[in-house]
């Protein structure tokens, strides 16, 4: 059992909407979206395309609805654009968050990044770093993490399919790299599952450092299917490589014993990117509320 005193449970909205792919749940408003959320219990949600750009309204439309922000995703191109010109869109996507309730921003390094290429096998051609670019990476990161804690928030990285941080010695090599004080990590069990890693051996490892958690299941026969077909990352979203947690063929009874036993404090997050016309957004997060609280008792 998870402590409801400092675990608490949000959804992304990616279910409703796909930001990389606008076709996905185009007919899905904000406002249907956070009243769905707040309708299948939980408590947060991240930011997504079509959420106000204006805090005080973002905010006000969340509180009628007893929501809150939890995080949001944010590009960086620390190797392949200068720093000051990152620094400055991460300060202004800081400031937002704050401004909403969140005290974490979750970054994906996106220099090179094949996940948004429909015409790119998710597994061939993924760029991988030189030296110079793991250190321009890591020293750019903790001086973000360090402004980012200046605000009184929290930086987590999220490794991801098609970028420079997938593989588990990517995985291991990051957090070697990285100023713990500044830079933690934002956990995926579905990208680690879909990258063949074993998501327990990986949260055992670097739970300490967690701050973020996103709940992401995985169909194994469609994600062995993507491989087969040469799939892009976006062409397995809309087959149904993801699911709620509950729903696929992730073992999460492991994962959530070790939350249970780290005493992490913070967001459990339900992602599941799917073509909402296949997968009713408002079933799946009912099927995913009702499933960890089965396992959990949140």
């Amino acid at each position: 059992m998870l402590d409801n005193n400092k675990i608490k449970l949000g959804i992304s909205q990616i279910g409703w909407t796909n930001d990389d792919m606008p076709d996905l749940g185009k007919e899905n408003t904000f406002e249907q979206t956070i009243s769905e959320i707040a309708l299948a219990g939980f408590k947060a949600s991240e930011v997504g395309a079509k959420y106000p750009d204006d805090p005080a309204v973002l905010k006000k439309a969340m509180d009628l609805r007893g929501l809150t922000i939890c995080n949001s995703w944010f590009s960086t191109f620390l190797i392949t654009k200068p720093y000051e010109e990152v620094e400055k869109d991460f300060i202004k996507q800081l400031d937002f968050l704050k401004a909403v309730g969140a005290d974490v921003i979750g970054v994906s390094e996106q220099s090179h990044s094949i996940q948004g290429r429909l015409d790119q096998p998710i597994w061939e051609g993924k760029y991988v770093m030189n030296e110079d670019e793991w250190k321009m990476l890591a020293d750019g990161l903790n001086k973000l993490g360090k402004a980012a804690k200046d605000k009184g928030m929290k930086l987590t990285f999220h490794h991801h399919m098609g970028t420079v941080v997938q593989t588990e010695e990517e995985i291991d090599r990051f957090m070697d790299l990285v100023d713990p004080e500044y830079v933690f990590l934002l956990f995926d069990s579905g990208h680690l599952s879909f990258a063949g890693i074993d998501p327990a051996k990986i949260l055992k490892k670097y739970i300490s450092r967690v701050r973020h958690i996103h709940l992401k299941d995985i169909r194994q026969t469609l994600a062995d299917k993507s491989k087969a077909e040469h799939w892009s990352f976006l062409k397995g979203v809309r087959e149904g490589v993801f699911t709620v947690p509950g729903d696929g063929d992730v073992d999460f009874e492991p994962l959530f014993k070790i939350v249970a036993e780290s005493g992490y404090a913070g967001w459990l997050v339900v992602e599941a990117e799917q073509d909402p016309a296949k997968a009713n957004p408002l079933e799946y997060a009912i099927k995913a509320r009702k499933y960890i609280a089965e396992k959990t008792g949140l």
